[in-house]
């Protein structure tokens, strides 16, 4: 065999999905873009499209020691300033920013919204066996204080210093995590949150490349404020997606273990709407995965339903999408079956990331590829199976150039399998890579699960730590 036959589509039924396009702040065709920062950069964000705007300014509370809240002031001024990459030259362009990014500014709010902790925390952190309960106490009395202003501020800022690091974990025993358990208290007081680290060359405050550090930053609090930097281009209309996961409560007890389970829900746009958190007792645990009764079932799907009726003018999506990273079991089958019953076309599908497939190019016999395979990539193996590669090389991207984000490594595909639908099933493989675009915490191309299942993992790990849990949708800008 010759190296010119040895390609990739020679495979059975292999395919490569094009690169997902995105849409952004101009309602025609021409304002698509494969690149989420270029297409901001042309285009404004799609949120501009909406009438329930962000404001202008986007109003920013701190909260931090006296030094941090003069750094944290210093950041939201540099926000106005240009950026060059100094890192991922291929995929990263110019900040220019955030005014000429997002069509409007930030600025501090008024003074009774900047809350000072005070400097003596480090020495009684030193001093406690449990310094990781005196900071959390110290920053959600805080943020109780800044509650009392939630009138006069979009987005707060928290700067927490690697100074701090004995109170960023606790004890095994109590599964203690500072950034989820603020996460939790300042979600149930309706406070969006920016966490920022400084005393580490790795975190925002003192990271090299300024220009990364911009990006990240200013697209979280663009979505924090309550907007969308963009939306998917080219899906089904009129169809809800819907991600699961769930997060076991470490403390209960066999008997008594209840877990919680999030919904994530999305609209045809990929654009997020809310999500519902539901305690369900008496989970059915094997090999440490949980499931759900048909009822437990149908009672997370019939809420999820409803955040999508109640942005919709009540009316049904003709088709829902549902995400989890387990199987469908035929009682949960039933269940979703009970709650969609009015739905025409229902799709349960199972993204799995742990499995042993793996891929190479070989550009000629016995020698791989230079560059991993591409990005996009489908290989069915079964009826209502395939291998997707939502990580991969993705060629003329950006600038032109072929661009990996991993940079190294090869890249592992998601294992998808279908367990009910009966549409074309590269339609779902192509809506699962272009839900990969959608994590507006993220400035890459891509993350290697779907949005719908990497916010609803981040959501159920942040609820289980919240104070009290209500019936109630929550805005996922919340807990970003």
């Amino acid at each position: 065999m010759t190296a010119s036959n040895l390609q990739p589509y020679n495979l059975p039924q292999h395919r490569r999905l094009p690169e997902p396009l995105l849409k952004f702040g101009n309602a025609d065709d021409a304002a698509n873009h494969a690149h989420p920062l270029l297409g901001l950069i042309q285009h404004g964000p799609f949120g501009k499209q909406r009438l329930a705007g962000v404001s202008n300014p986007i109003r920013i509370a701190y909260i931090g020691q006296a030094t941090m809240i003069a750094r944290l002031s210093n950041l939201v001024k540099e926000f106005d300033q240009k950026h060059q990459p100094r890192e991922r030259r291929p995929y990263l362009p110019e900040y220019p920013g955030f005014a000429r990014v997002f069509e409007t500014s930030l600025a501090s709010a008024n003074d009774t919204t900047t809350i000072t902790l005070p400097d003596d925390i480090d020495a009684k952190m030193s001093a406690s066996a449990a310094p990781h309960r005196l900071l959390a106490e110290c920053l959600t009395g805080a943020l109780a204080s800044l509650q009392a202003h939630r009138h006069d501020f979009d987005v707060a800022m928290l700067g927490i210093d690697e100074k701090w690091a004995a109170g960023f974990e606790g004890t095994k025993e109590d599964d203690f995590d500072l950034h989820d358990f603020v996460k939790a208290f300042s979600a149930s007081a309706g406070i969006p949150l920016q966490i920022i680290r400084s005393g580490n060359p790795q975190r925002a405050l003192d990271y090299h490349c300024r220009c990364s550090v911009m990006w990240r930053l200013a697209i979280a609090l663009y979505t924090k404020a309550g907007g969308i930097p963009w939306a998917l281009a080219n899906t089904r209309p009129d169809t809800a997606y819907i991600g699961i996961d769930y997060a076991i409560r470490k403390n209960a007890t066999t008997d008594t273990r209840f877990a919680i389970c999030c919904a994530q829900v999305f609209d045809s746009d990929g654009a997020g709407l809310d999500f519902i958190a539901y305690e369900a007792d008496d989970i059915r645990i094997e090999r440490r995965n949980p499931y759900m009764r048909k009822d437990q079932m149908l009672k997370v799907m019939a809420r999820s339903l409803s955040i999508y009726q109640r942005r919709h003018g009540g009316a049904l999506p003709k088709r829902v999408v549902v995400h989890k990273n387990t199987e469908f079991r035929p009682v949960e089958v039933e269940g979703c079956l009970a709650a969609f019953s009015n739905v025409v076309d229902v799709e349960l599908v199972q993204v799995q990331r742990s499995h042993d497939w793996q891929g190479v190019i070989f550009s000629e016999r016995n020698a791989a590829d230079s560059y991993p395979c591409n990005r996009g990539q489908v290989l069915p193996i079964g009826d209502h199976e395939a291998l997707l590669w939502t990580q991969g090389n993705i060629p003329n991207f950006g600038n032109g150039k072929s661009y990996y984000k991993e940079g190294k490594g090869i890249p592992s595909p998601l294992l998808i399998t279908r367990h009910l639908g009966r549409g074309d099933f590269f339609d779902i493989c192509e809506e699962t890579l272009a839900l990969t675009k959608m994590n507006w915490n993220n400035d890459g191309p891509y993350t290697q699960l779907p949005v719908t299942l990497e916010y609803a993992d981040v959501l159920a790990q942040i609820v289980k730590r919240m104070p009290r849990l209500e019936a109630k949708p929550y805005p996922v800008r919340l807990f970003m």
